[in-house]
């Protein structure tokens, strides 16, 4: 009785196929053909492989010989006959951006998941995040703006923009900026300080004094604080103040 020769693996291929036959996510015939070639690769005979994971020996034939002329990647299915589905992009564009990307009420949700997107069009949630990801439209995120209504309002930013594009010669160049609602906090008992052993030490519970905010100007050459202020509310009043403060630190 004739009995084929045990099956020549390529370098490196033993140990890929036995990972296949063990990784949960691949597909059953994937698997099933990683197990003849690992038998036929042991001398198995055909007939005796067939036998041993339920199938024909055409078929044990057939994954042989597909793996002697291609390896690896000759036991993954071959493309079928037939027109494969096209996802339009556009349709899907155009379904995530429809009533300025608000689901439908009867829907229930306030944002599209591609899940939720991949239901509604029969296609793949992968898909749909796919195209997302490609056209950048994230449903998930809102981001909050506001229109001023100072009539002022481009003037101002020309005048601000042309700072920066044609700057005086010479000019001090200061960086302020605000940090509002900060806790004025005071401990119930002093802070015993740090010791040789034991770290600084302060009680749990303290007194709260309201809030304050904090108005400082860095000089940007120097890196000198040229002027910081602290006022009991946030508002065009306290800024203005503020401003008048660091110009007198700059005088000329």
């Amino acid at each position: 009785m004739y009995v084929a020769e045990a099956l020549h693996l390529r370098d490196g291929d033993r140990a890929r196929l036995e990972a296949l036959t063990r990784a949960s996510t691949a597909p059953a015939g994937l698997v099933a053909r990683c197990r003849i070639v690992l038998l036929a690769a042991d001398g198995v005979p055909n007939t005796e492989i067939a036998q041993r994971l339920l199938t024909s020996r055409p078929t044990v034939l057939k994954w042989r010989g597909r793996y002697a002329e291609v390896g690896i990647e000759g036991l993954a299915d071959l493309p079928r006959p037939g027109r494969q589905p096209q996802i339009d992009e556009i349709d899907v564009l155009a379904e995530t951006l429809a009533d300025k990307g608000k689901p439908p009420l009867e829907l229930g949700v306030t944002h599209w998941s591609a899940r939720l997107m991949a239901t509604r069009l029969s296609i793949s949630f992968a898909t749909v995040a796919r195209i997302w990801r490609k056209w950048n439209i994230q449903p998930h995120r809102i981001e909050t703006f506001k229109f001023s209504t100072d009539p002022e309002l481009e003037p101002k930013i020309r005048d601000v923009v042309g700072l920066y594009l044609d700057p005086p010669r010479n000019a001090v160049v200061v960086s302020v900026d605000e940090k509002s609602q900060i806790q004025a906090l005071n401990r119930t008992q002093p802070i015993l300080p740090l010791r040789p052993g034991l770290p600084a030490r302060q009680t749990h519970d303290y007194i709260r004094h309201g809030t304050t905010t904090l108005f400082a100007a860095l000089e940007i050459a120097t890196g000198r604080i040229s002027a910081d202020a602290c006022y009991p509310r946030h508002t065009n009043v306290e800024f203005l103040a503020f401003l008048k403060q660091v110009a007198k630190a700059h005088p000329g």
